[in-house]
């Protein structure tokens, strides 16, 4: 289960940047993951929240985007949408993508809680 590795790499940053702005607790984390990831939603979901556990971002709401894979073809340059296991160009026919989304996970948003907003 890769998403666990992915929520491990994500919390230190997460964690750090939130601490920083003074952040008493993360609301929600919102992410756009690309289709060659082959991200899971719900295996995503339950890695962040046992990696979340005992920390600010514990009961964080997470929110996974999918991303489309698209690209241009390196030969005739025109643009495309590959799927994940066709990537001909309709155009010339050829396999020479050069990726241009769907193969990255990006921390799209963070709400947090500041305390000054906290209920006593």
């Amino acid at each position: 289960m890769h998403e666990l590795s992915i929520v491990n790499n994500l919390m230190p940053p997460l964690l750090r940047a939130a601490e920083e702005q003074g952040a008493v607790r993360i609301v929600e984390v919102e992410l756009m993951c690309g289709v060659l990831q082959q991200v899971v939603p719900d295996a995503l979901e339950m890695a962040f929240e046992a990696v979340a556990h005992g920390t600010i971002a514990e009961g964080a709401q997470l929110r996974v985007e999918e991303e489309a894979l698209a690209g241009r073809c390196r030969n005739c340059k025109r643009e495309y949408a590959p799927s994940i296991d066709d990537y001909i160009c309709p155009n010339c026919g050829r396999a020479e993508p050069e990726l241009t989304a769907g193969r990255d996970i990006v921390l799209k948003s963070v709400v947090c809680e500041l305390p000054d907003e906290a209920v006593a």
